[in-house]
């Protein structure tokens, strides 16, 4: 079934009446040359019952006619939608409200996934009676095809509690294509109104509402590093925005009276993302003073997310426990804590771009 183009009626899903298993959200705008590649691996999923929203957000190229022509092959899998272009957060957003699935989940329009991608993700969030279910995947650089990296496998085949003093839920990747989320568990919860980050905030906002996370190793999804992307191009717009809806995630934490319980988990995510991996980010950008940006987001750490710089998490004899990892994350805190924040970004820098190292929080 198509919308026209013109219809902006929201439509609300009855979570007691889940019609499908899976609701599969594609955000697409553009990128017509991997759009089939992605659509012919979800029409070809092993799970049965899964809807498949496409919503293009105003695409200049052939992508709308792309969508509309799967749409009619395959119209008891594949809805597609057409919208004036707001950006990735508005097409999630827009395929939220007229999800009708147990579970929920998104995928880039230029990626692709393994044919059982939806089933092994279900099974296990159904077998752990999991809140959300998160697999592994692999990082492919778009020019060369090579593989780059592969990540969310040392979790291993678990289901865990969302513990206050247990750090793992920090190490999750934050986007939402290699996970599953029950949807009447963040029927409150939106992709927040920027670009770039709001990946991370939606999964940290899930924490307040969720029990169990199932994990499985199997590598099932394919993401496609594109360096034009937003999530590579930080600005101080960016930053700037980043740090005025973490606090909007810190106020869902106190109204949900989840902050006291869970504020050493909610300010090192604070410090890993915003600290560390959006200031090496913004360092390449050279209309940014980033030693005055450091400074000042070193101070919004401290006055908005303080207990990082006591977090029992950046303990040395904690993170000799839990592995290479955290023993990592615990030097770079040392780095910020002697103030040689800029001395770190510059051997992050050069362990990335010179040395090829992959390195992710």
């Amino acid at each position: 079934m198509l919308e026209n183009r013109t219809n902006k009626i929201v439509i609300m899903s009855d979570f007691n009446n889940n019609k499908y298993k899976l609701t599969i959200i594609v955000a697409v705008y553009n990128l017509e040359k991997y759009l089939p590649r992605c659509l012919d691996s979800l029409v070809n999923q092993t799970l049965d019952n899964i809807e498949i929203l496409c919503v293009d957000d105003g695409s200049t190229d052939s992508a709308p006619q792309i969508i509309d022509d799967y749409a009619k092959k395959f119209p008891e899998k594949i809805k597609a939608f057409h919208k004036e272009n707001g950006g990735e957060f508005t097409s999630r957003n827009y395929g939220l409200e007229r999800a009708n699935g147990e579970y929920v989940t998104c995928v880039d329009c230029d990626d692709y996934v393994e044919e059982d991608w939806a089933e092994k993700l279900y099974n296990a969030a159904k077998e752990y009676n999991a809140d959300m279910a998160v697999c592994a995947f692999e990082r492919i650089d778009l020019k060369t095809g090579k593989v780059v990296a592969t990540d969310m496998t040392s979790f291993g085949k678990c289901c865990k509690q969302i513990n206050a003093k247990d750090d793992d839920i920090v190490f999750i990747n934050p986007a939402p294509w290699n996970k599953i989320y029950k949807r009447d568990k963040i029927a409150e919860l939106k992709f927040l109104p920027f670009r770039g980050f709001n990946d991370m905030l939606f999964l940290t906002s899930t924490f307040t509402k969720m029990n169990k996370i199932a994990f499985i190793p199997d590598v099932l999804y394919h993401y496609y590093l594109r360096y034009d992307s937003q999530i590579h191009t930080v600005n101080e717009q960016d930053v700037n925005n980043l740090k005025k809806y973490f606090l909007e995630v810190k106020n869902l934490y106190q109204n949900e009276n989840k902050y006291e319980e869970m504020k050493y988990i909610l300010d090192l995510m604070a410090f890993i993302h915003l600290g560390v991996s959006v200031m090496y980010r913004a360092s390449y950008d050279k209309n940014i003073d980033i030693k005055k940006m450091m400074k000042e987001t070193i101070k919004y750490l401290d006055d908005n997310f303080s207990t990082w710089r006591k977090s029992p998490f950046l303990k040395f004899s904690y993170s000799c426990k839990k592995g290479i990892k955290h023993i990592g994350l615990w030097g770079i805190s040392k780095f910020y804590k002697m103030h040689l924040h800029m001395c770190f970004i510059r051997i992050y820098r050069f362990a990335i771009d010179k040395l090829k190292i992959d390195i992710k929080f």
